[in-house]
Protein backbone atom coordinates (compact mmCIF):
# COMPACT_ATOMS: atom_id res chain seq x y z
CA UNK A 1 0.00 0.00 0.00
CA UNK A 2 1.39 3.46 -0.85
CA UNK A 3 -0.27 5.58 1.35
CA UNK A 4 1.36 8.67 -0.06
CA UNK A 5 -0.87 8.23 -2.77
CA UNK A 6 -4.11 7.62 -1.02
CA UNK A 7 -4.15 11.28 1.39
CA UNK A 8 -5.25 14.45 0.03
CA UNK A 9 -2.45 16.61 -0.02
CA UNK A 10 -3.94 19.49 1.88
CA UNK A 11 -1.46 21.61 4.07
CA UNK A 12 -3.82 23.87 5.11
CA UNK A 13 -5.84 21.86 7.13
CA UNK A 14 -9.13 21.87 5.65
CA UNK A 15 -11.54 19.40 5.86
CA UNK A 16 -11.01 16.61 2.90
CA UNK A 17 -12.19 13.43 2.29
CA UNK A 18 -11.00 10.34 0.71
CA UNK A 19 -13.01 6.61 0.12
CA UNK A 20 -10.92 3.91 0.22
CA UNK A 21 -11.95 -0.22 0.49
CA UNK A 22 -10.42 -2.57 3.40
CA UNK A 23 -9.97 -6.05 4.28
CA UNK A 24 -10.58 -6.40 7.69
CA UNK A 25 -9.18 -9.93 8.23
CA UNK A 26 -11.00 -12.72 10.51
CA UNK A 27 -9.04 -12.30 13.24
CA UNK A 28 -9.00 -8.82 13.94
CA UNK A 29 -13.25 -9.26 13.47
CA UNK A 30 -13.64 -8.48 17.07
CA UNK A 31 -11.50 -5.63 17.16
CA UNK A 32 -12.94 -2.05 17.12
CA UNK A 33 -11.02 -1.10 13.92
CA UNK A 34 -13.22 1.75 12.44
CA UNK A 35 -14.47 3.02 15.99
CA UNK A 36 -10.94 3.52 16.47
CA UNK A 37 -10.96 5.61 13.34
CA UNK A 38 -13.48 8.34 14.77
CA UNK A 39 -12.68 7.73 18.95
CA UNK A 40 -8.43 7.92 18.11
CA UNK A 41 -7.90 9.87 14.50
CA UNK A 42 -11.25 11.85 15.06
CA UNK A 43 -12.28 11.40 11.82
CA UNK A 44 -15.58 11.64 9.98
CA UNK A 45 -16.51 8.08 8.85
CA UNK A 46 -19.19 6.73 6.69
CA UNK A 47 -19.52 3.02 5.74
CA UNK A 48 -20.69 3.14 2.06
CA UNK A 49 -20.35 -1.09 1.83
CA UNK A 50 -19.51 -3.82 4.08
CA UNK A 51 -19.59 -7.72 3.03
CA UNK A 52 -19.53 -9.61 6.36
CA UNK A 53 -20.29 -13.49 7.03
CA UNK A 54 -23.18 -13.71 9.34
CA UNK A 55 -20.85 -16.98 10.69
CA UNK A 56 -17.93 -14.71 11.22
CA UNK A 57 -15.25 -17.26 9.77
CA UNK A 58 -14.43 -14.98 6.78
CA UNK A 59 -12.89 -11.72 6.22
CA UNK A 60 -14.82 -8.54 6.30
CA UNK A 61 -14.86 -5.95 3.52
CA UNK A 62 -15.64 -2.51 3.48
CA UNK A 63 -16.28 0.63 1.77
CA UNK A 64 -15.52 3.83 3.79
CA UNK A 65 -15.87 7.54 3.44
CA UNK A 66 -13.23 9.36 5.68
CA UNK A 67 -13.79 12.91 6.52
CA UNK A 68 -11.19 15.50 8.25
CA UNK A 69 -7.65 16.87 7.69
CA UNK A 70 -5.01 15.43 5.32
CA UNK A 71 -2.65 14.56 8.76
CA UNK A 72 -5.87 13.17 10.53
CA UNK A 73 -6.37 10.72 7.64
CA UNK A 74 -2.88 9.77 6.68
CA UNK A 75 -2.74 8.92 10.60
CA UNK A 76 -5.00 6.54 9.94
CA UNK A 77 -4.45 5.05 7.21
CA UNK A 78 -0.89 4.63 9.06
CA UNK A 79 -2.86 2.88 11.44
CA UNK A 80 -4.96 0.49 9.36
CA UNK A 81 -0.85 -0.29 7.83
CA UNK A 82 0.13 -0.85 11.53
CA UNK A 83 -2.63 -3.61 11.57
CA UNK A 84 -1.19 -5.09 8.12
CA UNK A 85 -5.07 -4.27 6.05
CA UNK A 86 -5.35 -4.62 2.75
CA UNK A 87 -6.28 -1.16 1.50
CA UNK A 88 -7.69 0.11 -2.02
CA UNK A 89 -7.91 3.65 -2.64
CA UNK A 90 -9.82 5.94 -4.83
CA UNK A 91 -8.29 9.10 -6.01
CA UNK A 92 -8.91 11.57 -2.59
CA UNK A 93 -11.21 15.05 -3.02
CA UNK A 94 -10.61 17.79 -0.97
CA UNK A 95 -13.96 20.39 0.39
CA UNK A 96 -13.56 23.50 1.39
CA UNK A 97 -16.34 22.78 4.15
CA UNK A 98 -19.26 20.49 4.74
Amino acid sequence: MAISNISASNPSGRPTKTRIKVRIPKQLREEPVISHLISQHNLTVNIAAALLSPNGRDDGWFDLELRGTSQQIQNALLYFNELDLEIWSQLPSEEDGW
